[in-house]
C-alpha cells in the first residue's frame, strides 16, 4: 500500500480497540482514537483513511459499525504488546507499506460531517473531572517540636525536660 500516511495507521489501531468485542460505530472509534494518539485528526483526514483502508480491504462495515478484516487483524496481531504506541504505530506502517491489494473490495465511503458530530459527541461525553496526570499536593511538613509546644498550650502544663547523662 503506497503511500502510507499517518492516519491510516491511526485508524487501524482505534479500531483494533473500538472492536474488541463488537463493531464500532464512528463515536467509539474517535474515542479509542482518542485514547491512542491524544489529538484528533480531522473529518477530512478520516474520511480519506477510511476509502483507502477500505479499497484495500482492511475494513469492513458490519451491522452498521466497522471492524478490521483477517488481514487487519493479522498486521495487528504481529505487533508485541509491550510496545509503546508511538513503536506500534511505526511497525503498523511498516506493515501498511508492504501490504499489496488482493482482489477488489467495497470502498467505505464516511461523510466528513458524521465524523465532526461523532468527535463533538465524543468532546461532550468526556468526563471534565480531575486530571490524574496532575501532581498531586505535597504534604506540608511540621517540626515536632512545633507539634509538642501545641500539645502543651492545650493541655496547660509544659512537658519535662530531659536530663543528658554524662
Amino acid at each position: 500500500m503506497y503511500p502510507v500516511h499517518d492516519v491510516d495507521a491511526v485508524l487501524l489501531l482505534s479500531l483494533s480497540i473500538a472492536s474488541k468485542r463488537r463493531p464500532a460505530d464512528l463515536p467509539d472509534i474517535i474515542t479509542a482514537i482518542d485514547l491512542a494518539q491524544g489529538t484528533i485528526p480531522s473529518g477530512n483526514k478520516l474520511s480519506d483513511a477510511f476509502a483507502r483502508l477500505s479499497a484495500y480491504g482492511l475494513i469492513i462495515e458490519v451491522d452498521g459499525g466497522y471492524t478490521l478484516s483477517a488481514d487487519a487483524q493479522q498486521m495487528l496481531a504481529s505487533q508485541r504488546k509491550n510496545d509503546d504506541t508511538a513503536k506500534k504505530m511505526y511497525r503498523l506502517k511498516e506493515h501498511l507499506a508492504d501490504y499489496h491489494l488482493n482482489g477488489e473490495h467495497m470502498t467505505i465511503l464516511v461523510h466528513p460531517d458524521l465524523l465532526l458530530a461523532a468527535v463533538e459527541t465524543c468532546q461532550k461525553t468526556k468526563t471534565t473531572g480531575r486530571s490524574w496526570l496532575i501532581d498531586k499536593p505535597k504534604a506540608v511538613w511540621i517540626p515536632t517540636k512545633d507539634l509538642v509546644r501545641d500539645r502543651t498550650l492545650l493541655k496547660g502544663k509544659p512537658l519535662p525536660y530531659k536530663r543528658r547523662k554524662p
